[in-house]
């Protein structure tokens, strides 16, 4: 009886631990549960970079935000319904959120930044260039060189913080013909209302640099340094550059805004964007490096392609397709090709 009474007693001690134990597993899992719904993940940044490399050059791009881009006001050349085709054949909302990014590259002497975001000009969606080039593991202050390809407010915002440089280090440069326009009091009094603001958010973005005698106006294409050349890529603004990067025989070129959205301006190229200073000659532009970048397997870096903004372009017909850059998590190549001509 008495092994009977210990065997008993054994078995409901070792029910009852059982049952303590799935108690705190439940307890835990519900902690857990609870911890998870409290968590507001909407209020984390998502990673914003991005490091790949073009020959011995080490580019990373920066994610400046995202923001819902108003197709069906500013795209010109596209029906609501061709505009709602396109979109949907990618799978987008409308409007489609639309990245703002720029690009850091590292040349072993220099450290060059092509474009910088929109700064305060944005609101709360943008302006994040500078964390996420702390993020990549540089400093504002080692910035050697900001390209601009142009003065619209999302490139040209983030180098000005309350009036101050934001990369004080930095010569800044971009195109004469673009900061002797938005930076002219006749040229903005004859250009649309829309534009007002553009013009006095570029005049005060430069104010610090041209003041330190920072502010290098560019005259023409060409080279500018040691494996950098410029490409005059005008219409989007009557100076917008492209910038072409080579090493090793690889080429990288940064296209600013030859193109807003690529589900429906690569497929119809002649679409253009109410923000064109002359969208006749944005077109041409577009078609004519998006061919040569094609033809020439050059990689292609773009501020507005959903980020990371970097691939290759093919050409289909009198269309382009959009070809991401495969992911590698240790970066070593990028196909491409030595830059021979500007387009």
């Amino acid at each position: 009886m008495a092994g009977y009474n210990d065997r008993m007693e054994s078995a409901m001690s070792f029910a009852t631990s059982l049952a303590r134990g799935a108690g705190a597993l439940l307890l835990g899992l519900l902690a857990h549960t609870l911890t998870l719904a409290a968590a507001d993940v909407s209020q984390v940044p998502p990673p914003g970079i991005y490091r790949f490399r073009v020959g011995q050059l080490d580019v990373t791009a920066l994610s400046d935000g995202t923001h819902p881009f108003p197709v069906d006001t500013v795209m010109v050349g596209a029906s609501g319904p061709e505009i709602g085709d396109a979109l949907e054949h990618d799978f987008l909302d409308r409007p489609p959120a639309g990245s703002i990014n720029a690009f850091l590259i590292n040349t072993g002497k220099r450290l060059i930044l092509v474009d910088a975001g929109a700064g305060a000009l944005y609101g709360d969606c943008c302006g994040q260039v500078v964390q996420q080039i702390r993020a990549a593991g540089y400093l504002p202050e080692q910035v050697d060189l900001v390209l601009l390809t142009h003065l619209h407010k999302d490139h040209v915002g983030g180098i000005t913080s309350g009036g101050r440089a934001v990369f004080p280090n930095a010569v800044v440069r971009a195109s004469k013909t673009d900061v002797d326009y938005w930076t002219s009091a006749a040229a903005k009094a004859k250009a649309p209302e829309f534009l007002s603001t553009f013009f006095d958010a570029a005049a005060a973005s430069l104010a610090p640099y041209k003041a330190a005698g920072r502010l290098q106006p560019i005259s023409g294409p060409g080279p500018i340094e040691d494996g950098v050349e410029v490409l005059a890529s005008p219409g989007h603004t009557p100076g917008h550059l492209s910038f072409a990067f080579t090493s090793r025989g690889q080429t990288l070129v940064v296209v600013g805004d030859l193109v807003h959205v690529a589900a429906l301006q690569l497929p119809h190229p002649e679409v253009t964007v109410t923000y064109d200073s002359d969208g006749a000659e944005a077109r041409k532009t577009r078609v004519g490096l998006l061919q040569s970048a094609a033809e020439r397997c050059y990689l292609v870096a773009a501020a507005h392609i959903s980020f990371p903004g970097v691939g290759h372009v093919r050409k289909a017909g009198n269309a382009f397709e959009w070809v991401p850059l495969n992911y590698e998590a240790a970066p070593t190549r990028v196909k491409g090709a030595t830059l021979e001509k500007s387009p």
